[in-house]
């Protein structure tokens, strides 16, 4: 398949990095795509805007913007001219003026889903009991064992701060709704999607799609990338 010759560019959320997508990689790659997995500091939302726009300015050309989980907010805080569409996989989308907590909370968090607080150092990891339980049920022992040793804290910071216009606004949009999901309840995540009018896909899977799904996250990617 031609990439038309746009370039990919996938944002890990919290308690994750760029390996969370190593499995949409590869398959994009071999269809032609250039894909880039963004780095995220996680010590606040103004840093991780600034370390997304430094991934874009090295692309060329149009790009198919992709966001798991936290980086959805990050995604529509971008003002980057060269990104064409927006995917959100099991992500958070905050309108202006809310924040990424506001809709993180919007609903009845799952019985398995981690009570979350900061430690000593300000910063707030995930316990590696919610891993298993929450983060990626679906995943195999190895997956999870990788998951777990590669997890990044996220700040306070990044998740108590209004948002400005989102891109998603501006720009097409595709939202994967994982209806298993114990991190972000399906019920906002169909909020967020219907509000946005985007184009929504829902299917039975668990928080982490990228590792326990790639084939759903690649073709609403290619999805993005033909429109």
């Amino acid at each position: 398949m031609s990439s038309n010759g746009a370039s990919i560019v996938l944002v890990h959320g919290a308690w994750a990095d760029g390996s969370s997508w190593a499995k949409v990689v590869a398959p994009l790659a071999a269809q032609g795509f250039k894909v880039v997995a963004a780095p995220l500091p996680l010590t606040s939302f103004e840093d991780d805007i600034a370390a997304l726009d430094r991934s874009l300015e090295r692309v060329e050309g149009p790009v198919v913007l992709a966001g798991h989980a936290y980086a959805g907010a990050v995604i529509g805080a971008t003002r980057s001219e060269n990104v064409k569409a927006l995917v959100y996989v099991a992500a958070l989308a905050p309108d202006e003026g809310e924040t990424v907590a506001d809709v993180f909370y919007r609903a009845e968090p799952h019985a398995k889903a981690p009570k979350l607080g900061p430690d000593e150092h300000g910063l707030i990891y995930l316990p590696d009991e919610a891993f298993a339980a929450a983060f990626a049920q679906n995943a195999s022992a190895q997956e999870l064992a990788v998951l777990q040793a590669v997890q990044q804290p996220i700040s306070p910071a990044c998740i108590t701060v209004a948002v400005q216009r989102p891109l998603w606004r501006d720009r097409p949009a595709w939202f994967l709704i994982a209806e298993q999901d114990r991190m972000i309840a399906a019920e906002t995540q169909h909020f967020m999607a219907a509000r946005m009018k985007v184009r929504a896909r829902s299917l039975p899977l668990d928080h982490t799609p990228m590792v326990t799904a790639p084939d759903a996250v690649v073709e609403i990617i290619r999805e993005a990338a033909r429109a």
